[in-house]
């Protein structure tokens, strides 16, 4: 197994992933979350595997100093263009995780990882990279697919015999990650190079609507509803993606 990038995906990924409410509360809970931990003052920022620049943009039109990384060229140019549109600035750079200790001088306030890690061939290396770039004092933005919704999503679709294989990856062409993270195994492997402060369910309960409830629900009711019980301690380990600010240690 290899790392995967989205090369030849970034069209799919753009019309799948932020073309509906699916990323509309991705967006809502991922913003919610920096908005309360951040202080408020303009921090240098590190976007690693940042994709199409959405999360970056938003970061930038507050004033913070944006550095943003992706080794895909389809998503870098989809990024460069989102800004340039939005008539803001940042520093980009195509680049795979691995090689950013040897082009970045100085660690960062604010590091964001989000859904990079369920597409690496070994997660846990990039780890203590992400520690090295964030600076004393600052903020790891971490979000990562989600292993236990997967799970719960297959037994709600009676899929037993993929459950018995423990055949939990997305095939090669799909937009399922190659390696759905188990929450426990992450906090472990966090253990010792960063502190947990918050906790966050993405989409805790909108991908298990019955489609005609999901095609009848109004936007606005699905993101009040999402962020109203993102940290219910029922069901904020079911989000799709599960969204932790850490501090390091």
């Amino acid at each position: 197994m290899s790392d995967r990038h989205f090369d030849q995906l970034a069209t799919r990924f753009a019309e799948k992933i932020y073309g509906g409410a699916k990323g509309a509360i991705r967006l809502a809970v991922l913003q919610a979350d920096l908005a309360e931990a951040l202080p408020d003052r303009p921090l240098r920022v590190l976007d690693i595997g940042g994709g199409l620049g959405h999360m970056s943009l938003w970061l930038a039109e507050r004033g913070h100093q944006v550095t943003f990384t992706e080794p895909a060229e389809p998503m870098l140019e989809g990024a460069r263009q989102r800004f340039a549109e939005a008539g803001q600035t940042a520093t980009f750079i195509q680049a795979p995780w691995q090689e950013l200790l040897g082009q970045l001088t100085e660690p960062y306030d604010l590091v964001l990882c989000h859904a990079v890690l369920e597409w690496l061939a070994e997660p846990h290396a990039i780890l203590p990279v992400l520690h090295q770039l964030t600076k004393p004092g600052g903020w790891l933005s971490l979000a990562f697919y989600n292993r236990d919704a997967l799970i719960y999503r297959n037994l709600l679709k009676g899929h037993f015999k993929k459950m018995r294989r423990n055949d939990m990856a997305g095939e090669k062409q799909s937009l399922t990650p190659q390696q759905p993270l188990d929450p426990r195994e992450l906090a472990t492997q966090l253990a010792g190079l960063w502190q947990v402060e918050t906790q966050s369910g993405v989409r805790v309960f909108h991908d298990y609507m019955p489609v005609e409830f999901q095609a009848r629900a109004e936007l606005i009711d699905l993101l009040e509803m999402e962020l109203a019980h993102r940290r219910h301690p029922g069901f904020a380990g079911l989000g799709r993606y599960l969204h932790w600010i850490c501090r390091p240690i």
